[in-house]
């Protein structure tokens, strides 16, 4: 730093203690969105001035300046510093009255570095010895920062019992905002407020004494207006929905209609989403967005469902994110939200959700005009526009073996599954051969299959007509189809004994399927194609799993497969109406 600098910044410094009652001017150098920044930023700058202070703004940031002076040292000081490059070229002269709270200095732990001492300066060049030496060649030393004192326990009580009834609840409702605090917000400090004020304390690294003092005060209201402001709670209007609600618009932003949803999508990567609901409807559509809702990515399968005549919640999570949803019925209208935002944010989200919920109202006797958008279809598929359904990792076929609802599948279908579904019923896995590559689920709620299997032990001839029933492009399709086929020959493609190989061209959404020949009866279970070792199969050439030995394995687990009893060659229709009794889709979920 240049000896000129320095001799005014400390000139200045030590002329501050005779002109107290007229320094209310500051040199701001910088602003921060968080306490914690603004207290890094002010140690900083206290290893340079010595004359650092910090505030909190009314906007929820946090100033760093130094002073105080008079507005005419202010402005000297900020055109000197400036100059020099020692400060930021924006900084500028701020009046006392815009700062709120001091956050820095505050006691001994904030004791500000002493600034460097001043170069001497040089004797001047004509001084004789023992001749006396101007005062202004003197090199003045600026005396160490001293740190604020430390309140007592007696200081911070009588500080307290000072606050205005407005400032008591002010504190009681920051707490409520840190979650320490449930009760009323009512101004008195009984001992629900001095616990949560103790908890607080504890929080923060302080001594949990229950009495805040005023530094600790100014610290608890100053985080709490920076987390709201960074938030940007607001109440927001939705006329077109006829709902007001508080929403984080620091978080979020409109983005479009698609009835029965307003979309608010994140703001500047901040992961959060919400969906105001509006609908017109009665219980059957408040039911059917009760169910098509589960589907969706933004509520996972995890958490508490309820729902009641008149309206629902649904709370859901995993690791990556959580939502809330609630909607309710009144009047023929459907109205409620939904609030997602990544799993990370749970702690800081509560109190968004918390101040949704209080302040949700629906307005007026309309809901959103579905001529801005497609309006929700009783079906999960009237969710799909703008929203993505939860989708499985994998998803084959199989078929029904028994009348409680035993479905074989491929084995490949179920390794690794967090969740196995059979056309959307939660299933568990009864047995599995990894070897075959065979499995037989269990649906854990009662399933009454329209058709159950019947095995054909005896294969057809060579070259004879066989069709596989399946899903062969996975959950894109909600109905089984039929591909044909020829049977060409036994064994598989090694010579593996209980295989027989098809000229038919099946998708990997078949595997697991009912190979049926021309009367109906099941002769076999397609596998999946084996793609190891860099091989390519011929697209019309697949594998299966004869019955014979499906019905072996079967046996030996205690299940009886049915025999076949029919006999002669079906018409496709007739086939394709058996087939769809008796095929499933096998879903395998994270």
């Amino acid at each position: 730093m240049k000896q000129g600098v320095w001799g005014l910044v400390i000139g200045v410094t030590l002329a501050m203690g005779g002109a107290a009652a007229a320094q209310d001017a500051w040199v701001q150098i910088e602003a921060q969105p968080t306490l914690r920044e603004g207290e890094d930023r002010a140690r900083d700058w206290a290893e340079t001035f010595p004359n650092v202070a910090g505030f909190a703004l009314s906007s929820g940031w946090y100033a760093i300046a130094l002073g105080p002076f008079t507005p005419e040292q202010a402005a000297a000081q900020a055109q000197l510093l400036r100059s020099e490059g020692m400060i930021p070229s924006d900084s500028y002269v701020a009046d006392s009255a815009k700062f709120r709270q001091k956050f820095w200095p505050v006691g001994p732990a904030a004791n500000i570095a002493a600034a460097p001492a001043a170069p001497a300066a040089p004797l001047p060049e004509a001084a004789a010895p023992g001749t006396a030496v101007p005062e202004a060649a003197v090199p003045q030393v600026a005396p160490a920062p001293q740190p604020d004192p430390v309140e007592t326990l007696a200081q911070a009580r009588a500080a307290e019992a000072a606050l205005s009834r407005a400032e008591r609840e002010e504190i009681q409702s920051a707490l409520n905002w840190t979650g320490h605090y449930t009760a009323a917000i009512d101004g008195a400090f009984g001992p629900g407020t001095r616990r949560s004020m103790a908890e607080w304390q504890s929080a923060v690294g302080e001594d949990p004494t229950g009495v805040l003092t005023t530094a600790q005060r100014a610290r608890l209201l100053a985080e709490v207006a920076a987390d709201r402001t960074a938030l940007g709670l607001e109440t927001v209007t939705e006329a077109e929905a006829g709902i007001e609600i508080q929403l984080p618009t620091g978080l979020v932003v409109f983005d479009h209609y698609d009835p029965p949803f307003v979309h608010y999508a994140e703001k500047d990567g901040s992961g959060v989403k919400v969906l105001l609901i509006s609908r017109q409807g009665d219980q059957a559509a408040l039911f059917a967005l009760y169910d098509a809702m589960q589907g969706l990515e933004i509520v996972p399968i995890e958490g508490a469902r309820e729902r009641s005549r008149i309206g629902f919640t649904l709370t859901g999570q995993n690791a990556r994110l959580q939502s809330y949803t609630q909607a309710e019925l009144k009047g023929g209208l459907i109205k409620g939200f939904t609030l997602v935002y990544p799993a990370s944010e749970a702690a800081r989200m509560e109190r968004v959700l918390a101040a949704m919920k209080a302040s949700f109202r629906p307005l007026g006797n309309t809901a959103l005009n579905d001529a801005l958008g497609e309006p929700l279809a009783v079906p999960k598929a009237g969710l799909m526009a703008g929203l993505d359904l939860r989708r499985p990792m994998l998803s084959r076929s199989g078929f029904y073996i028994d009348a409680q609802g035993g479905v074989l599948t491929t084995a490949d279908v179920v390794a690794g599954c967090g969740r196995i579904t059979i056309d959307g019923t939660e299933a568990e896995v009864a047995f599995a051969d990894a070897a075959l590559g065979l499995a037989v689920l269990r649906p854990k709620t009662l399933l009454a299959p329209r058709i159950v299997a019947e095995f054909q032990t005896a294969l057809p001839r060579p070259d004879a007509e066989v069709a596989v029933a399946g899903y062969p492009y996975e959950d894109a399709i909600s109905a089984p189809v039929l591909t044909f086929g020829t049977l060409s020959r036994e064994g598989g493609l090694a010579a593996e004994p209980g295989h027989v190989r098809l000229a038919l061209a099946a998708l990997p959404g078949d595997a697991g399927g009912p190979v049926l020949d021309a009367a109906g009866a099941v002769v076999g279970m397609l596998l999946p194609k084996d793609g190891t070792g860099g091989r390519v199969l011929p697209a019309d050439l697949a594998v299966a799993l004869q019955s014979g030995a499906l019905a072996t394995v079967l046996a030996e687990r205690g299940l009886a497969p049915q025999p076949a009893t029919r006999s002669g060659a079906m018409a496709a229709e007739d086939l394709a109406r058996l087939a769809t009794g008796m095929t499933v889709l096998v879903s395998c979920w994270e």
